[in-house]
């Protein structure tokens, strides 16, 4: 049986390595394809390549002669799906982290009672997912704050509580997983939760609005919505709860 060949054609440039070129030879490996690699490792290679094939990316594979394409032209010719667009609407943020955040308070439970399935860990995961979300936005203040006015109550009209938010539930949420100093941890929470909560169901519910949430930090393309208000109502029961078990 004669062996499959492709021929890749992709940039290799010192100092840079195109991702997408090692990414499209992994997929012709595992397709049984073997590959003759053509390294473009200057800039006027790059650039009389795409010239002559009257091409505007690299990489370009070629299959029998015949130009297949990029990456993800090649996902298609083999019948995978391409990646979602930049632009895309997704829910994977999120969800990846509320997933990952459930494992880690599982876990401990685990570890201290024996039990992943325990009311301390359902506190934990709210904890620790408003820990995590927090970190997602102070990676960008300032993108965060441009998704955050567009939307929040407070922040329409307090540029600044944009920027004390991320601060505030991170506070909120490392004192909530200590059990400690809940009579500042429960009112912070309660605040910023309830606004939350108000924010999403007046601009998505009410105005109609199609929005982008904050909710796990700038540029995100997360929907503002049911996901969004149920981070808030969470972060208001946890308040209530732990403020009901250190007060009553």
């Amino acid at each position: 049986m004669t062996e499959q060949t492709a021929d890749l054609y992709r940039m290799a440039i010192d100092g840079h390595v195109c991702p997408y070129g090692l990414k499209s030879k992994d997929l012709l490996e595992r397709m049984g394809y073997s590959v003759r690699e053509h390294n473009l490792r200057t800039r006027a290679e790059v650039d009389a390549f795409k010239a002559k094939h009257r091409v505007v990316t690299t990489p370009q594979t070629f299959i029998d002669g015949a130009r297949v394409g990029g990456f993800s032209d090649l996902q298609t010719h083999f019948g995978r799906s391409p990646g979602a667009a930049k632009d895309s609407v997704t829910y994977q943020p999120i969800i990846s982290i509320f997933t990952i955040c459930a494992a880690m308070a599982m876990a401990v439970s685990w570890t201290k009672f024996g039990d992943p399935l325990t009311v301390r860990a359902f506190q934990w995961f709210i904890a620790i997912s408003m820990c995590v979300l927090a970190i997602q936005k102070l990676q960008d203040l300032d993108a965060f704050s441009n998704q955050f006015i567009t939307y929040d109550l407070i922040g329409m009209r307090w540029i600044r509580y944009a920027y004390i938010y991320p601060f505030a539930e991170a506070v909120a949420g490392v004192l909530m997983l200590a059990g400690a100093l809940i009579w500042i941890a429960a009112p912070v929470a309660l605040v910023i939760g309830a606004v939350g909560a108000a924010s999403v169901i007046k601009a998505v519910y009410i105005d109609k609005r199609d929005l982008r949430c904050a909710c796990v930090g700038g540029n995100s393309n997360v929907p503002l919505g049911v996901i969004s208000l149920t981070e808030n109502v969470m972060m208001v029961a946890m308040a209530l709860w732990m403020a009901s078990e250190q007060f009553v």
